[in-house]
Formats: structure tokens, C-alpha cells, sequence
């Protein structure tokens, strides 16, 4: 007979991915996301001797994870994105603030490869890809906790509405309730989701590479080719946004792009979207590590830019090192 902990890692190690990509769609950062998949194995191994396989190994984890989701959102803010907090910034009577707010909990992105392995289905990595869109996660996590979990349980898992009951503890009519509430407060903050291209389609790596070339060589018309006419820019941990092609480009050129040869980026992909990972040139002339880039790629452009001001994303979250030489 398998050794009982042998027999915990063969029959729990293959929800892990699944397990991280549920975790950060309820708390919206990666690294959040793994400290909870992290105690959620380790629940489970704890509990291992008394499950006796009264339901799927499948439903027992999440019934496990989601409680630690839930459990840890109570003590902690809600991660929003700029836009999330106040209306855009209209200007010219007063400059853009990039003062950080260090008040806000912000949210992160997610590299597709956390959770989306090499040689998948390519119908299931759509899917997995859309249920980790920027736009939803973000609004997600404007939702009651509980509604939360239950709009993904239902909707995203497909757990029927009795199992979602026995998860989270209630009753089938209370899911029913609230997944229709959460349904119709999705709809409020994001009532008409993008056609996104998919991240491998020619025009989206064309539109990234257009995007980076633009910061690589500080040519503001280069954005011009690039985003839409009613594209947003945010960026963290700053509360100011811009919304429309022209405003966009008057902040990054005035504020932003610098010199040719100040940014550096790499291309990726991150919550099933075009992105980049960014390094700047400091004033002794290094580049180092600065953050990371979101795009959200349609048929007309670049319709949506999400910065992420935060250096430890670049060696933590997607891997790169600290410091760059030329």
C-alpha cells in the first residue's frame, strides 16, 4: 500500500494550478494567491486521515481553498485598479498627482504561465484565459466576498448549485440568490466585456510590439498607431488615470517616455493578455527592473493599458532578474 502521504500527492498535486488561478480570481494578486493554495495543502494534508472520500478530491479542495480565500479577505482591503477609485483625470488645470498611495491595496497581475501550461488544450486555455481577463478580475473583486465565490464556483468551475451549498456551508437557494445578485453587479461595473484578441493572434503581438517599440524609442506618434481613440491608461500606485487617445498620450509623452533608450521591455502574456515586462535606466545609467504592462488588444487597437509601478513583480512574479546589462 502507498504511504499515506505519497497517496495525499498523487491524488491532490494536479489541482494546484487550478487551485492558484481560483485563489487569485477571489483575492486579485499572485502572490496573495499562492500563500493561499499554500495553506490550503496544507489544511488538507491535515485533514487527509478524516475526508475518506465523502466527496471528490476535486470539490474537497475548493471547499478548502475558497474557505481560506474567505477567511483571509475578511482582514484585508479590497484590491482595486485606478480607475476603480475615482473618475479619470481631465487636466490641463493642474498636473497628473504620481504621488504613490501607499493607502490603497493594489491590485497585480497574474503570468499566464502560473496557471496555464505549455501544451493544454488550446479550446480549454481560451477559456481559462477569459475567466482571467484584467477587466473581470478587477470587477470581481468589487463584489461581497461570498458573492464572489459563489459566481465563480457556479460559473467559472461549474460546480452545480448543491455542491457550491455544501463548499461554502449554506443552502441552494441562498446560492441561487446570490449568484443572481453578483450577476447583475457584474453587469453594473462591467456591462459590456471587450472582444479580446486572443494574445498569440499576429495583431495583438503586432499591437504589443508597436507598444514597446514606442517606449524603447520615446515616440509618442508610435502610440498613436497603437491605441484606439477611447483607450484608457492607468497605472499603480498612482490614483490618476487617463481615458481618450489624446490624453493618454499627453500624459505619457510629458511625463513618462523620456529618452530613447530609458525603457527596456520584454514581451509576455499575463491574465490571458498581451504584456510586457518593464525595465527603466536609472541615473547612473542602469537598467532595473520597474514594473510590468497589460494590454487589452481588439480588433481597432489597444484598447486599455494597465501599468504596474511595483519593481518586485518583474523577479518575484514573472521570473526576470533585477538588473539588466546592455
Amino acid at each position: 500500500m502507498m504511504p499515506e502521504r505519497e497517496q495525499f500527492a498523487a491524488e491532490t498535486a494536479g489541482f494546484r494550478r487550478e487551485l492558484l488561478a481560483h485563489c487569485y480570481r477571489m483575492v486579485g494578486s499572485a502572490q496573495d494567491a499562492e500563500d493561499l493554495v499554500q495553506e490550503t495543502y496544507l489544511r488538507a494534508w491535515r485533514s487527509y486521515a478524516g475526508f475518506e472520500g465523502r466527496a471528490s478530491v476535486r470539490a474537497w479542495l475548493y471547499r478548502i481553498a475558497t474557505n481560506v480565500c474567505l477567511t483571509a479577505l475578511r482582514r484585508r482591503q479590497v484590491r482595486v485598479l485606478p480607475s476603480g477609485l475615482s473618475g479619470a483625470y481631465e487636466g490641463p488645470d493642474r498636473a497628473p498627482s504620481l504621488v504613490a498611495s501607499a493607502d490603497v491595496s493594489w491590485f497585480e497581475p497574474l503570468p499566464d504561465e502560473w496557471v496555464i501550461p505549455a501544451g493544454d488544450d488550446p479550446a480549454e486555455v481560451v477559456v481559462a484565459r477569459e475567466s482571467l481577463r484584467l477587466a473581470l478580475i478587477a470587477s470581481l473583486q468589487h463584489l461581497p466576498a461570498r458573492q464572489r465565490a459563489i459566481l465563480l464556483l457556479r460559473e467559472v468551475l461549474a460546480f452545480s448549485a448543491a455542491e457550491t451549498a455544501a463548499i461554502l456551508g449554506t443552502t441552494t437557494a441562498a446560492v441561487k440568490s446570490g449568484l443572481q445578485r453578483a450577476r447583475a453587479r457584474l453587469d453594473e461595473l462591467d456591462p459590456k466585456p471587450a472582444e479580446l484578441l486572443e494574445p498569440a493572434d499576429r495583431r495583438a503581438r503586432a499591437l504589443l510590439d508597436g507598444y514597446i517599440a514606442a517606449f524603447e524609442q520615446s515616440d509618442a506618434k508610435l502610440l498613436e498607431q497603437v491605441l484606439r481613440t477611447d483607450a484608457t491608461l492607468e497605472a499603480t500606485p498612482f490614483r490618476d488615470w487617463s481615458a481618450g487617445r489624446t490624453m493618454c498620450i499627453r500624459m505619457l509623452g510629458n511625463y513618462v517616455l523620456g529618452a530613447p533608450g530609458d525603457w527596456r521591455m520584454f514581451a509576455t502574456t499575463a491574465n490571458g493578455q498581451p504584456a510586457a515586462v518593464v525595465y527603466h535606466r536609472d541615473v547612473d545609467g542602469v537598467l532595473r527592473a520597474y514594473g510590468a504592462v497589460v494590454l487589452e488588444a481588439t480588433s481597432g487597437g489597444v484598447s486599455r493599458v494597465v501599468a504596474f509601478h511595483h519593481s518586485a513583480l518583474v523577479t518575484t512574479t514573472f521570473g526576470f532578474p533585477d538588473v539588466l546589462t546592455d
